[in-house]
């Protein structure tokens, strides 16, 4: 019996430090991207976004918590705006500032996460006119520590992300198209 735990033991101490080695081998840094074309001209669609609370109403991320407790801070809009938001745990916690904002072409914005993990990441919006319409590209990009290294060996964070962008994006062009 003593050898059949030792054996089952070992195994898993094995198969720990094979997870721990290939997820080393995983990128430092990740980016999630996704796109859409919205059929307005980007000065529509551009105070949608440098306004956050413009923003918040087709933000996917704080939609998870109906009591989400969000606090508005610096100008309304553009460069130095901020909200830091508190919710349950699919929202958790964080902050995030407009750093830059070139209307109406791009959005930059740094993301800092308190919980459920910690996380300081940028966030872009980009909007370049196409035909009649604009393409609006949300990326989001940043370092990606062994934790994370760990987590994506079990998770598809670019897929669980990225569809919450999907869904945002889905949001913000029935929004600019009415």
């Amino acid at each position: 019996m003593l050898d059949i735990l030792a054996y089952g033991a070992a195994a898993l101490i094995v198969a720990a430090l094979g997870i721990v080695v290939y997820a080393t081998t995983k990128p430092d840094t990740f980016t999630v991207e996704r796109s859409t074309t919205i059929g307005a001209p980007p000065t529509d669609i551009y105070p949608l976004i440098a306004d956050l609370r413009a923003m918040n109403t087709w933000n996917p991320f704080v939609e998870h918590d109906p009591t989400i407790e969000i606090t508005y801070m610096g100008p309304p809009s553009g460069a130095g705006a901020v909200h830091t938001w508190r919710g349950n745990r699919n929202v958790g916690e964080g902050r995030i500032e407009i750093t830059e904002a070139t209307p109406p072409s791009s959005i930059v914005m740094q993301l800092d996460m308190l919980k459920p993990m910690k996380a300081h990441n940028r966030v872009t919006f980009t909007l370049q006119p196409e035909g009649l319409g604009t393409k609006v590209t949300w990326a989001m990009s940043g370092a990606q520590p062994l934790m994370g290294k760990i987590m994506s060996v079990f998770i598809d964070c670019d897929r669980m992300v990225g569809s919450r962008f999907e869904a945002g994006l889905a949001k913000l062009k029935a929004i600019a198209e009415r």
